[in-house]
């Protein structure tokens, strides 16, 4: 039987309607992820199925004895006290009971304590007391700890506890992962996973929604469509439905086009006898009229500054403490142009100081950290910090100007803009009405109308559509600048990073090379939630630690095969493995441009000694560059 039904729904907040004609029927024991992009209704959705707003028309239907909870997409800022009160007031009248007799005895209010018990035991509310009790054990909370002194992913984690209190049969979660770090989110992942009830939820993260996904829901201009079985089937299915809508499209235009033609040609298009054909056209104008289009994909474009030093920043045993509590311990780190740096621990280890030790904000107490020549540094806060709230979305970019530079070329603040898909009405509203997911994208036109040549981004993902985070991937992995990269986002991480900077605990910093599937393989078992025994731990000759020694950590390896301790370079192999990268890429470009001259019908028309000649060298470069691949191997290991 199911859990809620949506029967013929309509349900509109000014302009198109978010959900036009719905019907959407939620299963026992279903695992339900909403798509779409912003300010498509996903949010909205949940909200109509929690029953917190009412449809415009059609009906929402809830089995007999179902309880839904749903955890919001911000952490609200009204809400205090401890975790058990908060956790509490999941449970209503009853559970603000509970919270009262647990401040008493706080308090030692002896009295308040047997006016609230009799209360209590009136409504049989013991046994909530026990399910409070139960959820913040299962996910291991203190429940007399202060909410407020919570770090972000805690305080996700208390307003899930809240909503699991009453033993919800359909639980709604919003971007549940916003503001967690990776072992947070694996950990809700796997919670989820157990979980014994229906789930619907939106997320931005593409790793999270494959693991738990058993059926996709696409909001897509106003319709909902049901795709069962995992996101890969989802993204297949979707480029077929949207091949198949883009031929019909064009059959009926091109017979709207044709009837077009045919009424202008003169009386006889308006003769008795047509009449039909007539009125078959004014269908077809109200049809076409009523088409909603898809929205189309930003358009991003960078705004490149001259080229930096090769060298950016260069860290040598920087030490930096707060409080008594050492957060970065005897650093050291060369980044050079052109790479792409994540930067991945726990909330509260430390990521954002390290950031400004890097960047020269902060002084570090022992060590140095130089800056290189010619930097030019944008930066992109994940609170959002740098929009102001009372100025549009235009002001917020344009900053008093008409007209940017991107790439040489002037381009209009408006037309700017509607790369970034806001349209001349949206870009005018004032941003406190803007989605989080547009509010992220109107950050990143801010941000990306600056030249730069040094970018530093701080959760860019959050909130974003699926979409819009595939292109500041191929953007990002396009940039000729140098990008450091602060980031919980799994997959964006293994498709951006180029090397990673993991805070790993008492100040110690590892780096390693790829993103972060790569660090997984190569992180010291000690940063492993899965205990190991000790005969499986071995040296990883690939890791750095933050004291600039190799081999000081351990890998998953068995013992037995002990890893080379790796020799240390001497200068001419130094430098000849910094000149690697430079040559290969000069290699690969001529072998590109060579290969395309040869499949010009032109190439074949030389005599054939050329042709053998070009062949030749052709060769002759391939191997070259086989050789320097062998070289870069060699001298890596």
């Amino acid at each position: 039987m199911p859990l809620i039904q949506l029967l013929n729904v309509d349900l509109g907040v000014g302009g198109p309607p978010l959900l036009d004609g719905v019907d959407l029927t939620i299963e026992p024991n279903e695992r339900v992820c909403v798509v779409g992009r912003n300010g498509a209704g996903k949010s909205t959705l949940l909200r109509l199925l929690a029953g917190e707003i009412a449809p415009d028309d059609g009906e929402r239907r809830v089995g007999a004895g179902v309880r839904i909870a749903r955890l919001a997409q911000e952490v609200p800022h009204d809400v205090a006290g401890s975790v058990f009160e908060v956790v509490a007031a999941g449970l209503g009248d009853a559970g603000a009971l509970l919270a009262a007799y647990h401040r008493a005895i706080a308090h030692g209010d002896t009295a308040a304590m047997a006016a609230t018990q009799a209360r209590i035991e009136a409504g049989h509310g013991w046994d909530l007391d026990r399910s409070v009790t139960q959820v913040l054990a299962r996910l291991e909370l203190d429940g007399d700890a202060d909410f407020a002194k919570l770090s972000g992913g805690m305080k996700r984690r208390v307003l899930l506890a809240q909503a699991l209190a009453c033993a919800p049969d359909l639980l709604l979660l919003d971007e549940p992962t916003n503001h967690l770090d990776i072992e947070a989110i694996d950990w809700l992942q796997e919670f989820l996973r157990q979980y014994e009830g229906s789930l619907v939820f939106v997320t931005h993260d593409r790793r999270f929604l494959r693991q738990l996904a058993t059926r996709i829901v696409e909001i897509d201009r106003g319709a909902l469509t049901s795709w069962p079985g995992d996101y890969a089937n989802y993204l297949r299915r979707r480029e077929e439905r949207a091949h198949a809508e883009a031929q019909a499209n064009a059959l009926f235009d091109k017979k709207l086009a044709q009837e077009e033609v045919w009424i202008r040609q003169g009386i006889k298009a308006r003769r008795t006898r047509n009449e039909g054909r007539v009125r078959a056209l004014e269908a077809l104008r109200r049809e076409r009229a009523a088409r909603r289009e898809q929205e189309g994909t930003a358009r991003m474009t960078l705004a490149d500054a001259q080229a930096s030093g090769r060298k950016v920043i260069e860290a040598r045993d920087v030490t930096y403490a707060v409080g008594g509590r050492t957060l970065v311990r005897n650093f050291s780190t060369t980044i050079l142009r052109g790479d792409r740096i994540g930067i991945i621990g726990p909330n509260g280890a430390g990521k954002t100081t390290l950031l400004r030790l890097l960047l020269g904000e902060l002084a570090p107490q022992t060590g140095e950290v130089k800056l290189g020549t010619g930097l030019e540094i944008a930066y992109f806060d994940q609170h959002r910090a740098q929009l102001d709230d009372t100025r549009s979305a235009l002001d917020n970019v344009a900053e008093g100007r008409e007209y940017i530079e991107l790439d040489g070329q002037r381009k209009h603040i408006m037309g700017y803009l509607q790369d970034f898909l806001f349209t001349p009405e949206r870009a005018r509203a004032p941003i406190t009405r803007l989605s989080g997911g547009e509010r992220n994208r109107l950050l990143l036109a801010r941000l990306f109308a600056r030249p730069s040549n040094l970018l530093v981004m701080d959760e860019p993902t959050n909130d974003l559509d699926v979409e819009t985070l595939e292109l500041l991937e191929e953007l990002l992995g396009a940039y000729r600048g140098t990008l450091l990269l602060v980031s919980h986002d799994r997959e964006f991480l293994d498709n951006v990073a180029t090397g990673t900077l993991a805070l790993e605990g008492d100040g110690q910093v590892g780096e390693y090379v790829g993103g972060y599937s790569d660090w997984l393989r190569q992180r010291p078992a000690a940063a492993t939630p899965v205990r190991e025994s000790p005969s499986a731990k071995a040296p990883d000759a690939g890791v750095r630690r933050n004291d600039g020694e190799r081999g000081t950590v351990a890998s998953a390896a068995p013992a037995a095969v002990s890893a080379p301790a790796r020799r240390k370079l001497s200068y001419k192999d130094a430098r000849e493995l910094e000149q690697l990268p430079v040559r290969i890429e000069a290699l690969e470009t001529e072998l590109a441009a060579r290969s395309a001259a040869m499949h010009d019908p032109a190439f074949f028309r030389q005599d054939a000694s050329a042709i053998v000649a070009a062949n030749e060298a052709l060769a002759a470069l391939q191997a070259e560059l086989d050789a320097c691949y062998r070289r870069w191997e060699e001298l890596e290991a």
